[in-house]
Order: C-alpha cells, then sequence, then structure tokens
C-alpha cells in the first residue's frame, strides 16, 4: 500500500535570513519595511524568498503592527486609458515604500461605490485612494471613521474627506469654451458621457458661453461607437455644427470617423476637441486636440501624501491643484473658420 508523502516543512522567515546570510529583523525589514535597509540587502532576501519558497504571512505581521501594508483605490473604470498613468504611478510609488495597491472599479455607479468602499475598508487598508469625489455622504462619514488616511483625485473641492490631488472640471470646460470662441466658432455642440465629471466640465462650458448648446449624452464610459452615434445626434439638432467638444478621447475618435463617413472635413467643416489625451490621440488624423491631464503626477503626489500620513507626517497642503491645459492640434486648427 503506497504511504502518504511526508508533510512538507514550512518555510519560515528563519529559513530566509539563514538563506539571505542576513539577521532575522533585516529579513523582516527586507520585506515588510525595505526603505529601512539598503537595495543590496533587499535583493538578497528577495533571491533568499524565491530560493526557499517563503510566502510572507502579511495579515500575521498587520496583526502585530496594526499595519496591512496595503492600500486600496477605487477607480471608475480600468478600461478608461486617462487612468492608467495614476495608477501605475501609485503602483510604483507604494510598492517602493513596501506597500501592495488593491484596486476596485464603480462602474460610474453610486451604490455600487458605497458597497465597494464598505468592502475594502473591511479588508483594513492603511490608506484609501478615489478616483474621483467620494459621492454620498454616508460614505463620506464612513471613511472619517475609519480614521485612515484618504486622498480623492482627479477633481477638485474645498472640502475634501480628507486630502484631495486633481484639477477643476468646471474650469476645463469654461477652457474649452472659450478656445472655441477664440477660434471664431459660435455653432457648438458637446458630446458628453453620462458621468458627474463629464457634466460638471458641460456646466463650465455652458456657463462660459451664456447660452444651452445641442448636447447628445451617452452612458460612461464613452467609446468610438457611441462618438459616432453622438454626431448624428448633434447634426440632427443642429446641421450648421461648426465645432463639437467631447468629454472623452474615445468618444472624439468616433465623431472623427463619423465625420469622415459622412463626407466632412475636419477641421474645415468641423472642428473637434477631445478630452484626456490619451496615447492615440496625436496619432489620429487630423491630429486630435485635447485636454491633457498629467495623470502620472496626480498618483505621485497622492501617493507622496498618503505615505506622509502614514508615518504619522503633517501635511501642509490637503488640497492640490495640479491644473491642466489644451494641447492644440490639427482638428481644430481652420485656418479661417466661417462665420457662426
Amino acid at each position: 500500500m503506497p504511504t502518504s508523502p511526508a508533510p512538507r516543512k514550512t518555510v519560515t522567515l528563519h529559513d530566509v535570513a539563514r538563506e539571505a546570510g542576513v539577521s532575522l529583523i533585516t529579513a523582516s525589514r527586507a520585506l515588510g519595511n525595505p526603505a529601512l535597509v539598503s537595495k543590496a540587502t533587499i535583493e538578497r532576501v528577495q533571491q533568499a524568498v524565491a530560493a526557499t519558497g517563503y510566502i510572507p504571512n502579511l495579515l500575521a505581521g498587520g496583526l502585530k503592527s496594526k499595519r496591512s501594508l496595503m492600500v486600496a483605490a477605487l477607480v471608475p473604470n480600468i478600461s478608461v486609458a486617462q487612468f492608467l498613468p495614476t495608477v501605475q504611478a501609485l503602483t510604483d510609488a507604494l510598492e517602493q515604500a513596501g506597500y501592495q495597491l488593491i484596486l476596485g472599479q464603480t462602474g460610474y455607479d453610486r451604490a455600487r461605490e458605497d458597497t465597494l468602499l464598505g468592502t475594502m475598508l473591511s479588508r483594513r487598508p492603511d490608506a484609501l485612494v478615489m478616483g474621483g469625489l467620494v459621492a454620498s455622504q454616508a460614505s463620506r462619514e464612513r471613511l472619517r471613521q475609519a480614521d485612515i488616511p484618504v486622498v480623492e483625485t482627479w477633481d477638485l473641492t474645498d472640502h475634501p474627506v480628507d486630502m484631495v490631488v486633481g484639477f477643476s472640471h468646471l474650469k476645463v470646460g469654461g477652457a474649452i469654451a472659450g478656445y472655441f470662441l477664440s477660434k471664431g466658432w459660435t455653432r457648438l455642440g458637446m458630446a458628453t458621457g453620462d458621468d458627474q465629471r463629464a457634466a460638471v466640465r458641460r456646466e463650465g462650458f455652458i456657463a462660459t458661453l451664456g447660452r444651452d448648446v445641442p448636447t447628445a449624452v451617452v452612458k460612461a464610459p464613452s467609446t468610438l461607437e457611441a462618438g459616432r452615434r453622438a454626431l448624428g445626434e448633434l447634426l440632427a439638432q443642429d446641421p450648421g455644427l461648426r465645432a463639437v467638444y467631447c468629454s472623452s478621447d474615445q468618444m472624439a475618435q468616433g465623431v472623427l470617423v463619423e465625420a469622415l463617413a459622412r463626407g466632412l472635413r475636419v477641421p474645415q467643416d468641423l472642428a473637434v476637441c477631445g478630452f484626456g489625451d490619451a496615447d492615440f490621440a496625436a496619432h489620429l488624423e487630423p491630429a486630435l486636440t485635447t485636454v491633457r491631464v498629467d495623470g502620472a503626477a496626480i498618483g505621485l503626489k497622492a501617493a507622496e501624501l498618503l505615505l506622509a500620513r502614514c508615518r504619522g507626517e503633517a501635511v501642509p497642503q490637503r488640497v492640490v491643484d495640479l491644473g491642466f491645459r489644451i494641447v492644440e492640434r490639427a482638428s481644430t486648427a481652420a485656418a479661417a473658420p466661417a462665420p457662426g
């Protein structure tokens, strides 16, 4: 009768320290608080972990130190290109400090956001990052009671839950309207997602114009297909439309495709502006004028603020406005737009 294999001995941190030729406390610091040891030591310990097959018990360490070494982040949708540099910068900066990022998607749904926040907080993260502002008052109170650093991003408010790093969507909308007017276009329209931040940009756009404009609203996150449909809706509302602001570069790409299909020249017949400065924006034909926001800088600043708070340091500036800029390209560069 075959015998059962002997149970494998559990690899401990002592085994890792022995393999790496360092003390137990040095091995512990290399894995749990790498800022306290040299890069060479971290590499030796990591090699020892790989050689021994050691799996750190982060839960046990967290119970002892009351730290999970985990930061939770919620974003509307990871498929939206503009959020990717922020997530990557956050991940890299936190990893260097010994923290891991766990990610959740709200799907632009406030009820789902509340549920996810509750789920994330039940995991006892050391800090939390929001892609946008926390929507509900109940969730804002829950986060304050959790007493952890919170950084809201990709938006701006004078009254954050804790800290905020971003820019004013109201100012973005106003700046785009002002830009179109400066180019001589007055027959304007908007193709916009139905999310809150896009709605605020529309508010700024309308406030600067001083009047309403034809608008096509699509479900967020917006897509190329939605952009094609949106231009059709806008031209049905105003066949003499001369310029369109789109709440995302993906939708602006769809508007460009639909304009071409309808025999409209961009920008001679129709100027198009997007938002986000996606990787493809400069390579479209014509290249897309858009609004650039430094997503990586948002992620790095958010990480800087929450790590400082995790170390018990005071943060002198709780509201950080990193601004934005309009990047003009060929899709709005008509030399002499016709009046109106």
